[in-house]
């Protein structure tokens, strides 16, 4: 199993991280939408893409996703956001079969992202971090805080 992880930069990518666990006896790679100095682990098996804030470059980030997909053939998209979550899950789901888990921030203990809204719509797998959130994600599943 091939697993792709995108994340924006600073919390999100901690977020990720933190799952490591789970992905680091599989071959993975990842997808940033900053530059960012990078742990040893993380070095020879980033891609860095164009930041979109919701804007004409969302379109950028489509191509990207497809060249970097086509590229590596992950089996798998993990992501805790932000921004770049969306691009990679169309392009993934749609192009390449790829599954799709997404885990909602740990900042969002009230109310969904709205990369949350639209990812919960493109997973396979949803997770969010606060049973408070429970109501906006129904088939969804409680995982508790990653950090």
């Amino acid at each position: 199993m091939k697993i792709c992880i995108v994340s924006s930069c600073g919390g999100h990518l901690t977020e990720v991280r933190a799952l490591m666990p789970a992905y680091a006896a599989h071959a993975h790679f990842y997808v940033l939408n900053d530059k960012a100095l990078l742990p040893p682990d993380m070095v020879g098996r980033t891609d860095f893409i164009v930041h979109s804030e919701r804007d004409w470059r969302f379109f950028v980030n489509l191509w990207e996703a497809f060249r970097i997909l086509r590229r590596e053939r992950p089996d798998v998209i993990l992501s805790t956001g932000a921004g770049p979550a969306v691009p990679f899950a169309l392009v993934g789901r749609a192009l390449f079969g790829c599954r799709i888990l997404f885990v909602e921030s740990i900042t969002r203990i009230s109310a969904p992202s709205m990369t949350g809204k639209l990812m919960y719509r493109l997973a396979h797998d949803f997770f969010y971090q606060w049973e408070s959130l429970g109501r906006f994600f129904p088939r969804g599943r409680l995982g508790g805080p990653l950090l």
